[in-house]
């Protein structure tokens, strides 16, 4: 596994997100009937499709539900459906997806931190039917609610460890069996599991003689083993900083029906710790936050007052910084103008302002000027004495 130094953003503790692919019929029209059904039985309080586009066939689908658990807490979730290209546009990794099946992300959200004993958003979407086909995790082969045998080979089980650990979306556990269960044994262990954790939790589980080649690939892959007869959750890549596989595994599970208590506490607080968001989280839960359509009359009210006082302050903004403009150019053309007063007083111009400072200041200039000068000489005695003096020669 790669290391990576850069700190990501991790999921909220009051989100709960999942991500799968529906095999069969219309997906679209499966949730449509779902949420009805549920609106009618009064499960959720209501359910809209908004629009996402002017041409809905061609962008993605979207749904969004609210309902109430414990009475009072308000969960919001959104579903999107991503649009698929239609059959024969075009070739590569887009319609290869397309041909397993349609993709779906769910996420939802609650007032207070989630609490996975609360119903699981994916029933609220798609019905708990085991054969309606929405229950495929985005990994090729493995499903949701059931137990998903490891393959035999080694190369195949180290590609299939670095895809779940690709693989955020999804909480991956590998069960090793001791010896070979019985008919409650080999139930998948999901539905022992609190309902928020059952649509999340991917079950792998490894036959007694698997033991050495799993624990060859997960030591190969995450430097770690499964205990025999127990089980290890496997960490995302990059893996949480907090992540500690003495934390996240359990040294024995009995696979004979009963509740397996030690493996549901580890995957809780797996679930619960700070897991960084998944590739393409981030913004699933900006749209939930932001884009949100299902409002009640309260919250659109709320809605128009933030945007009232929004567009007040912007305008505050805009007035502000259009007086602070005309006070400048107030004070720029007074200084220019004082500027070109002086200078018109220095070329000899006259002032258009006669008390102004810069003529006081001349005035004052010109007065000690004129009392530097030498006095006019008196009458006659204002010759020049070298023509004075050749004179009085000659008259001698």
């Amino acid at each position: 596994m790669s290391n990576s130094s850069t700190t990501s953003p991790t999921i909220p503790h009051t989100v709960w997100l999942a991500r799968g692919r529906h095999v069969g019929s219309d997906a679209a029209d499966v949730v449509r009937r779902q949420l009805q059904r549920l609106k009618d039985r009064e499960v959720i309080d209501d359910h809209l499709e908004p629009d996402t586009d002017d041409d809905p066939a061609a962008s993605d689908r979207v749904f969004e539900a609210r309902w109430r658990v414990e009475g009072t807490v308000t969960v919001r979730a959104r579903l999107t459906l991503p649009s698929v290209p239609e059959p024969g546009s075009g070739s590569g990794p887009s319609s290869a997806a397309s041909a397993q099946g349609q993709e779906w992300v769910l996420v939802a959200e609650a007032e207070r931190v989630w609490d996975p004993r609360w119903p699981s958003p994916a029933t609220v979407f798609w019905p708990e039917d085991a054969d309606t086909g929405w229950d495929h995790a985005t990994v090729p082969g493995l499903r949701f609610r059931e137990v998903n045998p490891l393959p035999s080979d080694e190369k195949d089980l180290r590609r299939l460890f670095r895809s779940c650990a690709q693989d955020g979306w999804s909480i991956h556990v590998v069960v090793h069996e001791a010896m070979t269960p019985d008919a409650q044994g080999r139930l998948p262990v999901a539905r022992l599991l609190p309902p928020s954790l059952r649509h999340c939790v991917v079950e792998h589980r490894a036959t007694p003689d698997q033991l050495r080649s799993v624990n060859w690939a997960l030591l190969r892959e995450f430097d770690f083993q499964v205990p025999r007869g127990g089980a290890v959750v496997l960490p995302t890549n990059p893996a949480a900083p907090g992540y500690d596989v003495r934390d996240f595994s359990v040294r024995s599970v009995f696979l004979d029906g009963s509740e397996p208590t030690a493996l549901v506490d580890v995957l809780c607080r797996y679930a619960a710790s700070a897991r960084p968001l998944p590739e393409g989280g981030e913004a699933a839960v900006t749209a939930l936050r932001e884009q949100w359509a299902l409002m009640t009359l309260e919250e659109e009210l709320a809605r128009e007052r933030r945007l009232v006082a929004m567009y007040a302050e912007a305008l505050e903004a805009m007035t502000k910084s259009r007086d602070l403009y005309r006070e400048s150019a107030d004070r720029a053309n007074e200084a220019l103008a004082a500027l070109r007063e002086s200078s018109g007083e220095v070329s000899g111009l006259p002032s258009q302002s006669a008390g102004s400072p810069f003529q006081r200041t001349f005035g004052r200039l010109r007065e000690a000027t004129k009392a530097l000068r030498p006095a006019p000489p008196a009458d006659g005695a204002g010759g020049d004495p070298s023509h004075d003096g050749g004179r009085s020669t000659e008259e001698q």
